[in-house]
């Protein structure tokens, strides 16, 4: 093909140009800055990377599944194409949640893209890229910014949009497996008597999680289903899925209502009552269903785990999946078994096949978001407890965050940085300055990920610029929910004057 006919992009000036950032987590931006043109080439990049890496062969399937946002479809397309640009064959899984097409990408030792923005609203949207062993960690992420592609200028009209980008039936094998996958690992009607709402909303999760709970056993109550796509983070829940949780709860005198994020790989759990429990405090929850004996959990996570002593060892890490499942295979490496990781939106991962009850879950070291209310449910039942009883059982410490929206990373980092630096008195005094008139003496500060501040009567202020999005965000931890909730507040008041 002639040159002039051809187009070379360098990944780490697309990331400057586009609006469309890329990282460990994958490429996110706006859906009209993610044009064919961009998706394409995020795409060929990785899969460049792949084929010379020899983690893929030309000729190879790799799995493509997609969220319900409008340009989803869209942006599937260009995926596809690339796939078939660089020489494999795209196998479309459909509309499924990411650790579905995940994990039968794993199981078939494949890889995988899925076109996601999980949470964030529908104005944007996003790719993750997953290896056939799993997710990309940092090293690949970095190989990948420093590579150039190669596209077909003839391929795209002058706005980006491709010219031909057909995008293939799609195959339900990787749906079927993940309902499979834990039909099989749990008891057959261990859920029965159980009454279940399913807050299906616009996730990508909703008809797997009512024929899984369904197929136990419970009866399935359906809530809140949307065509417009509805943005349900579980980490900073909205006020209105606050107060849907509590009216359902009441209405239809539920054991539980689950529900997870836009993807399918965070989850939602409540209690009998409609209260949704903390994503950190259902890992804690699920990993002692579980057995697990190592847990590894990011520094934001409540203390509850260290201090419930159900775990021989917890390791703590940066905030972010990447970073949970290198310490989980080094823990692996190590010869730990029983390795789990939970982070505080939720998203449970598991680093070793599990064993129970004479049945076997394959490792699956991605966020997943179906396994945890399964486990809470069955820990329930296990100690004849309702899921606020199970709560009880846990050292009383609670947490609470949010965050402040449109707060540039820059700033945030700027702000941070007299809390930061490598003297460590210099940091707690400025924390001091800060914060001290409101919570008391600051005793300690850990910068492993951001700011965390302790004070003498051992609550917790964690103050962190998001890594995927213009957010700054605030963690608290205290002895009791309301406090936590009251500090919450009181932090993002004073950090609201940073804008000024």
């Amino acid at each position: 093909m002639n040159s002039a006919t051809n187009e070379t992009i360098v990944i780490s000036k697309l990331m400057e140009t586009s609006g469309v950032k890329f990282g460990t987590s994958g490429a996110r931006g706006l859906a009209d800055d993610m044009t064919d043109r961009v998706c394409y080439a995020y795409s060929l990049a990785f899969l460049d990377y792949l084929l010379e890496t020899a983690d893929i062969k030309a000729g190879d399937r790799v799995a493509i599944a997609g969220d319900y946002r409008p340009s989803t479809p869209r942006i599937m397309a260009a995926v596809a194409k690339a796939v078939s640009d660089a020489g494999c064959e795209p196998l479309n899984c459909g509309y499924i949640p990411t650790p579905a097409v995940a994990c039968y990408a794993m199981a078939s030792n494949l890889a995988s893209i899925m076109v996601t923005g999980s949470h964030i609203p529908d104005d944007r949207n996003g790719i993750k890229f997953y290896k056939p062993e799993g997710e990309i960690l940092k090293g690949d992420e970095e190989a990948m910014c420093a590579r150039k592609v190669t596209i077909r200028t003839a391929d795209f009209d002058t706005d980006g949009n491709a010219l031909i980008a057909p995008l293939p039936a799609i195959q339900p094998d990787a749906y079927r497996a993940y309902v499979k996958r834990y039909l099989d690992f749990f008891p057959a009607g261990c859920l029965q008597g159980l009454k279940i709402g399913i807050y299906e909303h616009s996730s990508v999760d909703r008809d797997i999680l009512s024929e899984v709970v369904g197929g136990l056993g419970a009866e399935v109550v359906h809530l809140g289903r949307s065509d417009k796509f509805i943005p349900v983070d579980t980490e900073a829940i909205r006020p209105e899925d606050v107060s849907l949780a509590l009216k359902w709860s009441r209405e239809h005198k539920l054991d539980c209502i689950v529900s997870t994020d836009g993807d399918g790989d965070r989850p939602l759990v409540s209690d009998e009552h409609g209260e949704w429990l903390r994503g950190d405090v259902a890992g804690i929850l699920t990993a002692r269903y579980l057995a697990a004996t190592h847990v590894v959990t990011p520094v934001s996570s409540n203390s509850a785990v260290e201090k419930c002593g159900w775990f021989d060892q917890v390791d703590r890490t940066r905030i972010g999946s990447p970073f949970v499942i290198a310490a989980m295979d080094e823990a692996v490496a190590g010869g730990s078994e029983n390795v789990i990781g939970y982070e505080a939106n939720g998203g449970f991962l598991t680093a070793s096949d599990i064993d129970l009850n004479g049945k076997n879950l394959t490792a699956l070291p991605t966020r997943d978001a179906v396994i945890v209310p399964l486990a809470i449910l069955m820990l329930a039942k296990a100690s004849n407890l309702s899921i606020s009883g199970l709560l009880k059982q846990l050292p009383q410490r609670f947490t609470s965050s949010d965050r402040l929206k449109n707060f540039p990373t820059e700033l945030s980092r700027e702000k941070l940085r007299p809390l930061s630096g490598s003297d460590q008195q210099q940091n707690m005094r400025e924390a001091q300055a800060l914060l001290g008139a409101e919570f008391g003496e600051v005793i300690s500060i850990d910068n492993t990920d951001g700011v965390r501040i302790t004070f003498a009567s051992g609550e917790v202020v964690h103050l962190r610029p998001s890594g995927n999005a213009p957010e700054l965000r605030c963690y608290n931890e205290a002895d009791s929910d309301e406090r936590a909730v009251e500090m919450n507040k009181t932090c993002l008041a004073i950090l609201e004057s940073w804008r000024h």
